[in-house]
């Protein structure tokens, strides 16, 4: 089996093949022999994965983009409105409907019931982190500059790195650290020209914003690394599927608590909803694709990936808002983009942590069967 059929099948069809799988990888990594050659370690940075994840990583740094200009337009606008948990809820329906569509049409109803039987817990706690990490952020625009919004990026990523390390026991070599490094450098310059320009837009609490900036990456940095673990032992539709069912209820609930008042005062116009549909598409595109960029790499080079949000932020910037760009931000989107072409020099560490979510091949062979027989009894 290749490495890129296995990237795209659903999971490891069984508790031993995943074994052997795993086995094989740890025998042939590459963070453990490293390529024969300077050569041939290079070469890879040219093969069809890399500019896959690569071109991967800069749509999902567009829906970021898409995300945060649909939030300013909302919370900062000519008509504000502060609706966090609103804003979320539509993405999580809709996550829910289409991919707890996709589960049951694959494993069947009583499939999908066993699936709540069995793994609900993991996937509450996973769908209640990432809520309110949407939530926090989404939140913050109401308080926070341009500056805090960069600071979020910066603090995902060591809490991302120092996750990967204790939880899914990842081992990163020299050229991931200095790629995270060159990478972080860059957002340096980019907060470094912001303040120099004069950019750093005036908010209306900057010590309550910087907070809850830094709540929200630290919840988000906890949701890829747990969605990273999920998405690597399980079928990435029922990963997503799940996400979305529990998210929905959670995000519903919190809903009803907070923002009754808010969502009986809100004018609805047309920009006000569309910028809701907005932000819920680009939110869809980012959960659809995410999952696969997990599987090919890392939460890690996710993370990394996003840094060039900023960047693109800028260049709509400069038709929608009248922004100048600065002479610094070309310089520092270059050197992101190297950072994250120096962390791929050495393909994404493979995750040692011992899998709790693959039960015993055969018992789930039979549950399958009965469910299968269950469901064209029904």
């Amino acid at each position: 089996m290749s490495s890129e059929h296995q990237i795209y099948s659903d999971a490891p069809d069984s508790k031993l093949e995943h074994e052997q799988q795993r086995q094989f990888e740890s025998q042939v990594s590459p963070q453990e022999t490293g390529p024969a050659t300077f050569r041939e370690r290079y070469a890879s940075l040219f093969s069809k994965k890399f500019l896959l994840i690569l071109a991967m990583g800069q749509l999902l740094s567009l829906c970021i983009t898409a995300t945060t200009i649909f939030s300013t337009e909302l919370t900062q606008g000519d008509n504000p409105v502060s609706i966090p948990t609103t804003q979320s809820f539509l993405n999580y329906l809709v996550l829910a409907i289409v991919y707890t569509s996709i589960t049951i049409y694959k494993k069947g109803f009583f499939g999908w019931i066993n699936i709540m039987r069995r793994r609900a817990l993991y996937y509450i706690i996973f769908a209640l982190i990432d809520v309110e990490g949407n939530y926090f952020v989404v939140k913050a625009y109401n308080y926070t500059s341009l500056l805090s919004v960069m600071l979020l990026d910066a603090w995902t990523i060591p809490c991302v790195v120092l996750l990967s390390v204790f939880f899914l026991k990842m081992r990163f070599v020299r050229w991931h650290y200095l790629g995270v490094f060159l990478a972080m450098v860059g957002l340096g310059l980019l907060i470094w020209s912001d303040m120099v320009a004069g950019e750093n837009y005036p908010g209306t609490d900057y010590v309550k914003g910087d907070i809850l900036c830094i709540i929200g990456a630290s919840l988000y940095a906890f949701s890829n690394v747990g969605q990273e673990y999920l998405v690597r032992q399980m079928p990435m539709y029922e990963v997503v599927g799940q996400l979305g069912f529990w998210g929905t209820i959670i995000n519903g609930i919190q809903l009803a608590i907070l923002e009754r008042n808010e969502l009986k005062n809100i004018t609805w116009t047309g920009s006000v909803i569309g910028y809701i549909i907005g932000f819920d598409i680009a939110m869809f595109i980012l959960y659809s694709v995410s999952p696969l960029l997990f599987r090919l790499s890392s939460a890690t080079f996710f993370n990394l990936s996003l840094l060039t949000s900023d960047f693109y932020g800028l260049l709509f910037g400069l038709f929608l808002f009248q922004s100048k760009i600065n002479k610094i931000y070309p310089i520092a989107y270059v050197v992101i983009i190297v950072g994250i072409i120096v962390y791929n020099i050495y393909p994404a560490p493979e995750p040692k942590f011992k899998s709790r979510l693959v039960e015993d091949p055969i018992v789930e062979e039979l549950e399958q069967v009965e469910a299968k027989d269950n469901s064209t009894m029904v």
